[in-house]
């Protein structure tokens, strides 16, 4: 690895030179992983229950294996391609790359490998290696962030040691043939409580600069005290629904943190934006954070299954803010212009169907399996249009 080179604003890009591409960057083999991996457990999902494969093994089953690994697999994944790519830039110290960053992929991939059936290995030693990966990123993360005197990104280091701590407890709720809904909505929260706080960051500035571009004369509102508000009440809220769903309180609760989020939502400016699907998207996918929080109070008046609320969350949110994260991203670190292909745009059509398809197909109980089928199929397609373009840019140099 050498030993970086400096560009305007100080910041050092230490990049491994010897070796594939690949691992130069932290983004380029978590972002290749979650979009191969996405499509992947969709169709194992599916397989399961359609000829009853036995993923999961008997101690964790079918159920829990598809909602783990598409929270602690596929999300996570993304999380860690994102996090490996803005630390840096927070930071001003070299990216992980090189094989360090091979020992962290391989990790995160024997933690898949395993909990296709954890009673092939022993459901301890399975647990153990899945349980792994998230604590060693926030090691990596926290090393980074107090090295690099990062005090305020350390709200972030919080965040990824209670998704570990929520991922252990997965595994112990399971080992000991418990009810693991909650912790899964608690893995959910999290992660949505990230969503608004990056996107918080990310979504108006990336705004900001493409109005700026475009010769806009008002700007979106810098973060303030109305975010600190917004963001207190979406974790009250969260972990009201965590503990408690369909309880009144808990509707209430995210009711108000619907609104303030509606509002910041709007406040990002983001319908001046429709001339760039890059963009557009962003605003999009933070947009069912609203949504989801008016389907947990739909939830408690008995309008709405937890399984749809959850499915809001997790395909309209995580999937979509992922998927458009990981499309912006890889463009701009590889040196293409920031602006969304045909290819892209369909992607992101394809998702939002499912993301739409998926939560509410229960309000169509004579369509539900034709719908659920919809939503798994429009899942698969967005991964693999994201795949098909942006692979090769993920494992070849960068452009210029």
């Amino acid at each position: 690895m050498n030993e970086g080179t400096r560009r305007r604003g100080g910041i050092p890009r230490g990049l491994a030179t010897e070796g594939p591409a690949v691992l130069s960057y932290g983004f380029r083999p978590f972002f290749l992983a979650a979009g191969v991996f996405a499509p992947l457990a969709m169709l194992v999902w599916i397989a399961e229950l359609t000829l009853g494969w036995g993923i999961g093994g008997t101690t964790y089953g079918a159920l829990a294996w598809h909602a783990h690994e598409m929270l602690f697999g596929y999300s996570v994944a993304a999380l860690a391609g994102f996090m490996l790519t803005a630390i840096p830039n927070w930071t001003g110290r070299l990216p992980v790359s090189g094989r360090p960053l091979l020992v962290l992929v391989l990790t995160w991939l024997a933690g898949r490998v395993v909990m296709l059936d954890p009673d092939l290995v022993g459901v301890y030693p399975a647990a153990a290696i899945d349980a792994v990966f998230l604590p060693l990123l926030a090691a990596i993360a926290a090393r980074e962030v107090i090295a690099g005197r990062n005090w305020k990104n350390l709200k972030i280091l919080v965040a990824l040691a209670t998704l570990a701590a929520v991922n252990l407890t997965f595994h112990a709720v399971m080992l000991m043939g418990g009810d693991p809904a909650p912790v899964f909505r608690a893995g959910v929260a999290v992660l949505i409580a990230l969503v608004g706080l990056v996107g918080g960051r990310i979504i108006p500035s990336f705004t900001r600069n493409w109005l700026a571009k475009a010769g806009a004369k008002t700007m979106p509102a810098p973060f303030g005290r109305f975010d600190m508000v917004a963001m207190a009440v979406l974790i009250v809220a969260l972990a009201a629904w965590t503990i408690a769903p369909g309880e009144l309180p808990t509707a209430a609760t995210a009711i108000a943190a619907a609104i303030l989020q509606l509002v910041r939502l709007w406040r990002w400016r983001g319908v001046a934006a429709l001339a760039e699907p890059l963009l557009l998207v962003l605003h999009l996918a933070y947009l069912f954070i609203p949504l989801g929080l008016a389907g947990i109070a739909l939830e408690a008046a008995g309008w709405l299954s937890g399984a749809s609320v959850l499915h809001i969350f997790t395909v309209g949110v995580i999937g979509t803010m992922t998927l458009a994260v990981m499309t912006r991203a890889t463009r701009g670190h590889t040196g293409r212009k920031l602006t969304a292909s045909s290819l892209t745009s369909l992607s992101y059509l394809a998702l939002l169907f499912a993301a739409v398809l998926r939560p509410f197909a229960e309000l169509l109980p004579e369509h539900y399996q034709l719908l659920i089928e919809a939503a798994g199929t429009c899942w698969i397609l967005a991964f693999v249009m994201f795949v098909a373009e942006y692979g090769a840019m993920l494992v070849m140099r960068r452009l210029g």
